[in-house]
């Protein structure tokens, strides 16, 4: 059943992606006039027993759907292919001279090979038209927290403030907000908020914190301190003497309810608050995060001013210590409370972790709290390995970690679905979508040709196929951006300039452009030849690296049986 929830996942992923791409062949063949001999969906024999087979002929056109999905062709009249041995293959009675493709002009030859690659790279703009009309649920552009001690808290940002423009520019979706905050240069950042029903415009000055990139490396960001994501209303409870101390409330309490006003996260319970009315304020809390943690009723003081209570927001409050390593070393402990590292606030889980990610393994200075005392340790980060994209196995990655893990880092933001339905809006807005995906990729492989980046980061089909079952797992939506992903790599890839690929043809093509004759019978054979050695290597190479991390869990049950 588990290999049938794969197959299913991820058969109709890589036909549908086949298809596209020897479509474009085959049309762009057509069009010009070749007689294409077979179109085949897969490799081997066709796809059934005895003589019923996915495998029809019509106009003189093969079609077949094979067994083996890892690829497909179009076979066209007079075209060399590895392992024809100086062939033609068999050439119909009826073929003309000018239905060969070796007859066509060079212009002709380099449309049809460029008809594959072009689909692919196409195609996600169809998939993001089709996700826009049916909506693509996304974060909206209200602020869910402000980092304590950040330049946001100091300008007046409020959690609930809708973010319209940032330094001029319109702003919808809170990746929007994120991407120009972080990419903007100017000293100050310009926000334009909805505030209820008034509109509020704030200057903040811009400030900057390390992160790391989508490859791993540590670049400098622009940042205020907002984020999204709300802070759940966790309790931090520094000092041992303040009001809230005194009333009962410890670090890691959890709030329900103020005066049986149920809250959610901490921008609600601080409302609550400063709303409530009387001399004391009831609250019911639970002494953690578990849904079956231990509740208890207690009154605090009245005062509005959480500040002043001696209660802040619990955003690096520490879970679990693992043993081994560097926060174990240190002393750190379930329970306690960061409040700053190397000298600032720890506003949020994220902005503590990628401090900690993108310190290039020097030590680090943190404050903390434990019952009522500060203590400051400093701890070096050590790499470990974490599960990758989707947990799945051969893909973990290794980051700079301290070792502690956080009771409740963060809640969702406020969702809104971004949909549009007019064509002429959503072709080119799923054009500039697909561009960015592309560009992304022309990174990446530009860091792998610089060693930037490691080869065992290439993949082969048995990773493509736990992706696909992983992805249709989260939903449709993930599924899709997965199809998205795979079709532009498709794309991209076949361009390279390697004989037996696309991009291999079209230098073959362009040198008889510039000739103005044919590459000659044997020098295409060695080239292609060559070719497919070396796609040969790289299959294998992307094979052993879906294979290396089985192999590591095989040897290791092969141990214990033994």
């Amino acid at each position: 059943m588990v290999v049938f929830d794969y197959i299913f996942a991820a058969i109709p992923m890589l036909g549908v992606l086949i298809f596209v791409h020897e479509l474009g062949h085959f049309v762009v063949a057509k069009l010009c006039g070749v007689r294409v001999l077979k179109f085949s969906i897969g490799f081997g024999s066709p796809i059934g027993f005895g003589s019923y087979r996915m495998r029809w002929e019509r106009n003189g056109t093969e079609y077949v759907v094979a067994w083996v999905p890892f690829g497909g062709f179009v076979r066209m009249l007079g075209e060399q292919l590895v392992g024809d041995e100086g062939e033609s293959g068999l050439i119909p009675e009826d073929a003309r001279p000018d239905e060969f493709l070796e007859s066509k002009p060079v212009w002709q030859k380099i449309a049809i090979t460029l008809a594959g690659p072009a689909m692919n790279l196409g195609f996600p703009v169809v998939i993001f038209m089709l996700m826009l009309w049916t909506g693509i649920p996304k974060t909206t552009s209200t602020v869910g927290m402000v980092e304590r001690g950040s330049p946001a808290e100091a300008a007046g940002v409020r959690s609930g403030d809708r973010i319209l423009s940032v330094n001029g520019d319109s702003v919808q979706w809170w990746a929007d907000v994120r991407r120009k905050i972080e990419v903007s240069k100017s000293e100050d950042l310009e926000l334009a908020l909805a505030r209820g029903a008034d509109h509020v415009d704030v200057s903040i000055p811009l400030g900057s914190r390390s992160a790391l990139d989508e490859f791993g490396e540590a670049e400098a960001i622009g940042w205020v301190g907002v984020d999204s994501r709300r802070l759940p209303a966790l309790l931090g409870v520094p000092d041992a003497d303040s009001p809230g101390a005194r009333a009962g409330l410890r670090s890691g309490d959890r709030v329900i309810e103020v005066d049986g006003r149920p809250v959610e996260d901490w921008s609600q319970f601080r409302r609550a608050y400063a709303e409530a009315a009387g001399q004391e304020v009831r609250l019911r809390v639970a002494a953690g995060v578990e849904e079956d943690a231990p509740e208890r009723s207690l009154s605090i003081p009245a005062g509005g001013d959480l500040g002043a209570l001696g209660v802040i927001s619990a955003t690096v409050l520490v879970s679990h210590v693992q043993e081994g390593t560097p926060a174990e070393a240190a002393g750190l402990r379930e329970g306690d409370l960061i409040l700053e590292v190397n000298g600032k606030p720890a506003g949020s889980f994220q902005t503590f972790a990628d401090t900690v990610r993108s310190s290039g393994g020097a030590s680090i200075r943190i404050a903390y709290a434990r019952e009522g005392e500060s203590v400051q340790v400093d701890v070096t980060p050590v790499l470990r390995e974490v599960p990758g994209p989707f947990g799945i196995d051969g893909m973990q990655e290794e980051v700079l970690q301290v070792g502690i893990a956080h009771a409740m880092a963060s809640l969702p933001g406020e969702l809104g679905l971004d949909q549009e339905r007019n064509p002429l809006v959503a072709l080119p807005r799923a054009v500039r979508m697909t561009g960015e995906n592309i560009a992304l990729l022309l990174r990446g492989l530009g860091k792998l040709l610089t060693l930037e980046v490691s080869a065992d980061q290439v993949r082969g089909p048995i990773t493509i196929i736990q992706i696909a079952r992983k992805s249709l797992d989260v939903g449709w939506q993930a599924y899709l951006s997965m199809m998205i992903f795979i079709s532009i790599n498709l794309g991209v890839l076949n361009l390279l300039p390697i004989p037996v690929l696309d991009g291999g043809s079209l230098v073959i093509y362009a040198i008889e452009g510039v000739k103005r004759s044919p590459i000659s019978l044997r020098t295409r054979e060695y080239v292609q030849q060559l070719g497919f050695m070396m796609l040969v290597m790289l299959m294998g190479l992307a094979f052993w690296n879906d294979l290396s991390g089985q192999w590591a869990k095989f040897v290791a049950w092969l141990g214990t049986e033994l």
